[in-house]
């Protein structure tokens, strides 16, 4: 029996999991009932278990035969401030939290491809299952690497999966080296001298200042970036006043960057420097920026690029994988991980109709049909990397 046959008949306990999830989401850190979920669950298959690494993650362990390598397979657990919209009967119970990016899904497949691995013991090795916690901002990955997961759970590779609305269930999608943006958010504080909105020339007005900055910081990318080079900067909020007839002292710009490359990335927050404080003192007004680095760049290993790639083909066969598809300007804390272990990502198919409501979004579920073939690909990565026979 393959390990798809196999996982097929746990398809409806697969889906009771990850419907409770997604009815009971937990913001990033705070995870503590999916952890406990996870951690019970694991226990009940015999897997060694070690909980609060890095704050509420779970790492399972577990090893056959006598093999030295070991290879870690990671998912994410945090859900997002979304107020629900789907109308679904196992919704969200906890208004403005949301699973809205499918990681209750993918927490679901590691585990389906644990309790596989527990019970056929059909590889040699070790296998650490990381579930990790805040990957949407909040540094959970940088948090599991700080409180030892490398040098507590040795791993010769890394890898991860993240469902795609639009690509049909029953396909995977990836591609070698740079797969998705590295990831930034700024913060950009305009002072000036607040006066009545009648008087502006007493004024220096921190509204107009925060529109030219906008303005100028789109220069970066058209100007300062080479072309052969991908980077996106956007500017999504500008707060500040509170009444028609005041020109008020602080406008806040917030925003975020994306690049391929950590040095493009370097160069946007020292050009954004630079043009928020002249732009900013041109008008005798001050800007301070903060900009925070949030997701490195997510590169894929070729080798384990094309390890995972035929993993997915034992799964869907060949032509059900595409192994040179799009990058994309989205971000993935994973990409931490793997800077400090060889690795690949992979996009599994949420579906071209149903499940195929954009991430992020309101209406967005996770495609139950999805769970079984994730579960599958990375029990079939387990054999394919530590199989049985080879030399201790």
């Amino acid at each position: 029996m393959t390990a798809l046959e196999s996982i097929r008949r746990q398809h409806a306990d697969l889906t009771a999991i990850r419907q409770d999830f997604h009815a009971h989401p937990e913001i990033g850190f705070t995870e503590q009932r999916t952890a406990e979920i996870v951690a019970a669950k694991l226990r009940e298959w015999g897997i060694e278990v070690h909980t609060g690494v890095g704050g509420t993650g779970v790492v399972g362990v577990l090893r056959r035969g006598n093999g030295q390598a070991a290879i870690g397979l990671r998912a994410d657990m945090d859900a997002l401030p979304i107020l629900e919209e789907t109308g679904l009967g196992y919704s969200s119970t906890r208004p403005g939290v949301m699973h809205a990016c499918g990681h209750d899904g993918h927490t679901t497949m590691l585990l389906g491809a644990a309790q596989y691995l527990a019970a056929s013991g059909d590889f040699n090795g070790t296998v650490n299952f990381i579930f990790q916690p805040a990957e949407e901002g909040l540094g959970g990955a940088a948090a599991m690497i700080k409180d030892g997961l490398f040098s507590r759970f040795p791993c010769n590779f890394v890898y991860g999966m993240h469902n795609r609305p639009g690509l049909p269930v029953g396909q995977f999608a990836i591609r070698p080296g740079a797969m998705m943006a590295g990831g930034a958010f700024f913060d950009i504080v305009v002072t000036g001298r607040g006066s009545h909105g009648a008087r502006p020339e007493v004024s220096v007005d921190p509204v107009l200042v925060a529109a030219h900055i906008t303005t100028a910081l789109q220069s970066i990318v058209a100007r300062n970036v080479p072309p052969a080079e991908t980077a996106v900067l956007s500017v999504t909020g500008i707060a500040g006043g509170e009444a028609y007839n005041v020109i008020p002292q602080v406008v806040t710009l917030r925003g975020t960057a994306r690049t391929m490359k950590r040095e493009t990335m370097e160069l946007l927050e020292a050009n954004m420097r630079r043009i928020a404080k002249g732009v900013a003192e041109g008008f005798g007004a001050t800007a301070e920026v903060d900009f925070r680095f949030l997701f490195a760049p997510l590169v894929n290993n070729e080798a384990c690029t094309g390890e995972i790639a035929d993993a997915a083909a034992l799964v869907v066969g060949d032509g059900n994988v595409e192994r040179n598809g799009p990058s994309v300007m989205a971000s993935e804390d994973f990409s931490f991980m793997m800077e400090q272990v060889p690795g690949a990502y992979i996009n599994i198919g949420n579906g071209d109709t149903v499940g195929s409501c954009p991430v992020h979004n309101p209406g967005y579920d996770f495609n139950d049909e999805a769970l079984p073939l994730g579960a599958a690909m990375f029990a079939e990565l387990v054999r394919l990397k530590l199989p049985k026979g080879q030399a201790a």
